[in-house]
């Protein structure tokens, strides 16, 4: 089987065809179709009358009378649409920003609580070795400003006690 050659085949433009009747009535039918629509969405209005009849009117009835509305139009797009999104999206991004400094606000405030408890055991570690019944034989001393040890006596260790439990007690919850 050999394929055909450029010279036989014969290409047609479907838009340079002439129109034919079949693409005139397809086009006449659209526009009778676009031309009904609108009337096709109008509200229709179902009621029973004093009599006892069903009415059936594109108008609703005047009067204190029960009313159905049939096959009734959408209700009209909120103009301010994309007003609204767009404050809702800035509200929401408000709250992110807001939950995001909370957080850090509390992961800070974590933080500092370990911190404080960890302060804490160790001055209270201090405060147990500074107890005279506890380490007599084992030399303390503090560093003065030069850098120099100075060894704390009975009298030094017994202030130097009493500070840390004053300040245990002004920052130690337990």
């Amino acid at each position: 089987m050999s394929l055909p050659t450029t010279k036989s085949l014969r290409f047609r433009s479907p838009i340079a065809a002439p129109p034919t009747v079949a693409f005139a009535l397809a086009c006449g039918l659209a526009a009778v179709l676009a031309i009904i629509a609108p009337t096709a969405a109008a509200a229709l209005y179902k009621w029973t009358d004093a009599n006892g009849r069903v009415v059936y009117s594109d108008q609703p009835p005047t009067g204190n009378v029960k009313v159905e509305a049939i096959n009734a139009p959408p209700p009209p797009a909120n103009p301010n649409a994309a007003k609204d999104l767009a404050d809702k999206e800035a509200e929401l991004a408000q709250k992110k920003l807001v939950r995001a400094d909370e957080d850090a606000k509390a992961a800070k405030a974590r933080a500092d609580t370990a911190q404080m408890r960890e302060q804490c055991a160790k001055v209270q570690g201090q405060i147990a070795m500074l107890q005279p019944e506890q380490n007599q034989q084992v030399l303390m001393f503090r560093a003065n400003e030069k850098g120099e040890p100075v060894y704390m006596d009975d009298g030094a260790r017994r202030r130097e006690r009493e500070r840390l439990e004053v300040w245990v007690r002004e920052n130690c919850s337990t």
